[in-house]
């Protein structure tokens, strides 16, 4: 097979997503091609990879049951603080058409400390301009670009580091033509919850990077139509989809799954209950998260009432995943940001086309301001201090919490 697609990251999360699914491609389809690792940082886990040949094993774990499979898609790692003349001669191989990521939201960012004789640039930006240049300098065509970092807008936001990049080392308006002509930078939507190594169970696999992730996955790629064409993700059964309109998928995302957590946490909390799962078996506040997400979430959303309810359905069931804690502790941090972001969108556009007020996010409201007078809060300082001593009609009229005045609420909470 011949190497297609440089990866930078190997952590658990592109291990247990992109090189899942491409194991599917390579299995179904004559696409044939493999991934060379690149480590982003100093310190990483390619040498436990290249230990076991860049091999292991991945299992899905869920409501569904449990399916383990083997992940060899990895043809071998290249670490740039070690050799960096190695990652470099990546350069070279006019067979690699895709540059995948996933270095954290922190990653995607621009250091005018940067300079392109460091060996390498310190940036995930400047490591990849260092790379392009010598694409651009052997005459070789550019790359198609799937950034899985959870930034919005990811890919426009790459193509900016690194036009500013070439601007601040002065690589010369052919490179910026090429860098813009012959590179395509596609923004996308990942989801997927990737729990890593299962520590302290006992499975039977021998294996140091075993990897565990829910089955629930979906990728949404905006702005490349041909993508198929050169990656058949389409003939695998995997839940990809080619999109213009990839912000209507983000919200559905945030409104739906995000949202559900954020309007239900604070109930949740008050209630004694521990994890997303024990809220899912508690009769009274798993009905009161359906009712949120059926009845008043879904009806402020614009892609088709089927399509919604599926992906609602598929929501609940990764709630009630087994092999999951995922603690509402963890989920109440910057509760208010989160519900002006989550939920308070589809609390007002509900009341503009239905005229009347949402009953059951309405009623996550009233407990959210109703957590915020305990102890149980993981926020700002200042907001906490001020959501507890504020009056209701303070807290609602405050517009640099909520970003506008929400007086006309005051006799609804």
């Amino acid at each position: 097979m011949k190497e297609k697609i440089i990866q930078f990251g190997e952590g658990g999360f592109l291990r247990g997503f992109v090189d899942w699914m491409l194991q599917q491609v390579n299995e179904k389809t004559d696409f044939g091609g493999k991934v060379v690792v690149v480590q982003p940082i100093a310190q990483g886990m390619c040498d436990a990879l290249t230990a076991q040949g860049c091999a292991y094993t991945h299992i899905c774990r869920g409501v569904e049951g449990v399916d383990a499979r083997k992940i060899d898609v990895i043809s071998r790692c290249v670490k740039p603080y070690d050799d960096f003349d190695s990652y470099l001669a990546l350069a070279e191989n006019a067979d690699f058409r895709f540059v995948v990521s996933n270095t954290t939201e922190a990653g995607i960012c621009f250091s005018d400390a940067d300079r392109i004789t460091d060996r390498p640039a310190k940036t995930f930006p400047g490591k990849l301009t260092q790379l392009l240049k010598r694409r651009f300098d052997l005459g070789l065509p550019g790359f198609v670009f799937l950034p899985c970092e959870l930034n919005d807008r990811n890919g426009d936001l790459l193509k900016g580091c690194l036009m500013q990049y070439a601007e601040l080392w002065e690589l010369g308006e052919g490179y910026r033509n090429w860098l813009e002509q012959e590179n395509i930078f596609c923004c996308t939507l990942v989801d997927r919850i990737n729990t890593g190594f299962p520590k302290g169970e006992a499975l039977g696999i021998d294996d140091p990077l075993l990897n565990a992730s829910e089955y629930f996955h979906l990728w949404v790629i905006e702005g490349y139509p041909e993508l198929y064409r050169e990656l058949p993700l389409d003939r695998c059964g995997l839940n990809v989809i080619v999109t213009d309109e990839l912000e209507r998928y983000r919200t559905r995302k945030v409104r739906i799954l995000n949202g559900a957590h954020t309007a239900t946490v604070a109930y949740a909390m008050l209630s004694g209950l521990e994890t997303v799962r024990d809220a899912m078996e508690d009769e009274t506040v798993s009905a009161f998260l359906r009712s949120c997400v059926f009845e008043e979430i879904i009806p402020t959303l614009d892609l088709p009432r089927e399509e919604l309810e599926a992906y609602a359905e598929n929501v609940l069931k990764r709630f009630s995943n087994p092999y999951i804690k995922h603690y509402w502790s963890s989920i109440c941090l910057n509760s208010i940001s989160k519900f002006k972001v989550r939920v308070l969108p589809s609390i007002l556009t509900y009341r503009e086309r239905f005229g009347t007020w949402p009953r059951h996010l309405m009623f996550a409201f009233r407990k959210l301001l109703e957590f915020y007078r305990t102890d149980m809060t993981n926020d700002d300082p200042h907001i906490t201090a001020f959501m507890k001593k504020a009056s209701v009609q303070e807290i609602l009229a405050n517009t640099e919490v909520w970003g506008q005045d929400l007086s006309c609420m005051e006799g609804e909470l």
